[in-house]
């Protein structure tokens, strides 16, 4: 199958099966968001400004883990811990986060926090197979690779995600996203996505906090 009629014939999937996985979820998201509300104060949705294709800037929409004084917390951790602030400035994540609430870390174990990113997809911003959506000051560390990475719509999942995600160097992900974006087709998405299915119903030992 050709680049561009994939192409189509991916949108096409993704907005099909994120209008029925809308429907579908509605108990889920509702389960979800009480669960947020009755467990911490602040709001049920965390929404972040990404950048995908082309440096197309975007509202990217996860379920809220973290506590509201998520902010002024990372500050203090970095200034007191430096095992921390080196794992943070490597790859922009903590594996074991203090900031993340009780309902949170459940959440971020299973990847259920990502679930409204299915309204990511619905609106043509994201697939549901990609390269992760970026922030802006992460650019730069895809240096002239960006260009090519990003040359595809960034998913909800992508080959990081089911190769190790968090326990992966920043540059391993990098030349994931590269490999992804040079090679997509429909056998590799299906791949990744039975892959993914994988990753959430047995989430051990794949990084997937």
């Amino acid at each position: 199958m050709k680049f561009l009629n994939y192409k189509f014939f991916k949108r096409l999937c993704d907005f099909t099966f994120s209008c029925f996985l809308i429907i579908l979820f509605i108990p889920i998201f509702l389960l979800i968001a009480f669960l947020i509300k009755a467990s911490s104060r602040g709001p049920i949705l965390f929404i972040q400004r990404r950048i995908g294709k082309n440096k197309k800037e975007f509202s990217c929409y996860k379920f809220r883990t973290m506590h509201p004084e998520a902010e002024f917390m990372l500050k203090e951790i970095l200034k007191t811990n430096l095992d921390i602030k080196k794992e943070f400035e490597s790859n922009q994540k903590i594996l074991n986060d203090p900031r993340l609430t009780p309902i949170g870390k459940y959440l971020r174990y299973t990847s259920l926090d990502e679930i409204p990113q299915i309204l990511n997809i619905l609106k043509g911003e994201m697939s549901f197979i990609g390269p992760r959506p970026i922030i802006r000051e992460e650019i730069i560390r895809y240096a002239n690779n960006y260009e090519k990475a990003f040359s595809v719509l960034p998913g909800m999942s992508g080959l990081w995600q089911v190769s190790g995600r968090n326990k992966l160097s920043y540059k391993r992900r990098i030349q994931l996203d590269l490999i992804y974006a040079k090679n997509i087709n429909f056998l590799l998405d299906l791949n990744i996505f039975f892959r993914t299915v994988g990753v959430i119903l047995i989430p051990f030992d794949r990084g997937a906090v």
